[in-house]
């Protein structure tokens, strides 16, 4: 239990270096987030998994 408590903790400081980055750099967070969907798009149209 400690374990995911430990990882979860990373992941909402992960969180929240990216959330200051990305209001200082404005649209950056979404590009990132079309070019993900687009990656997962291609991998499905594809037929491979996609994730």
């Amino acid at each position: 239990m400690g374990n995911l408590l430990y990882i979860i903790a990373v992941i909402l400081v992960l969180g929240w270096l990216i959330g200051m980055v990305g209001f200082h750099l404005g649209g950056l967070i979404h590009i990132l987030l079309v070019i993900a969907i687009i990656a997962i798009l291609l991998r499905v149209i594809q037929g491979r998994a996609p994730f």
